[in-house]
């Protein structure tokens, strides 16, 4: 009897996991459902804006004091390089990641911290890399995502 009710219990918890995971990707009312703007690593996705000219990619999300985990920013690139980034102005922590023209994870920053002060370090990637891709802190372990893993872009 013991055991039956202990199964039962352990098929409740699960369901009632799966729902929320589901209500959470599929229907949050905080997903955009115009925006065509897309990257998915490993069956995350993320409604991306994009950062493409100058101006653009040097504001990145400075400023924001929140991002949604289903949200981020894409940074695209003329042609590949060594791209340092820093968390000036920035509010939030961030988990960045460096991908090729490919789409392939080449270099990973978790976590990385508000800058609070005067002159800020800047994240140097050991590899080129044409997209940078910054969601909220935490993501690239909830996803798993690793060096060699490949970012799924969809972008106007």
């Amino acid at each position: 009897m013991f055991l039956e009710i202990f199964i039962l219990a352990v098929i409740i918890a699960l369901l009632v996991y799966f729902a929320f995971i589901f209500a959470e990707k599929v229907i949050s009312p905080s997903t955009p459902q115009n925006s065509t703007n897309a990257v998915c690593i490993n069956g995350h996705c993320f409604y991306v804006e994009l950062a493409r000219t100058q101006a653009e990619i040097e504001r990145g999300l400075m400023g924001r004091k929140e991002l949604d985990k289903n949200k981020g920013m894409l940074f695209v690139f003329d042609k590949e390089g060594i791209f340092p980034f820093w968390m000036k102005n920035t509010l939030i922590p961030l988990d960045i990641i460096w991908a090729d023209s490919q789409g392939k994870v080449v270099y990973i920053k978790e976590n990385a911290q508000p800058c609070k002060t005067l002159i800020c370090p800047s994240e140097v990637p050991a590899a080129m890399a044409k997209y940078v891709l910054e969601i909220s802190a935490g993501t690239v372990k909830e996803a798993n995502t690793k060096i060699g893993d490949t970012l799924g872009i969809n972008i106007d």
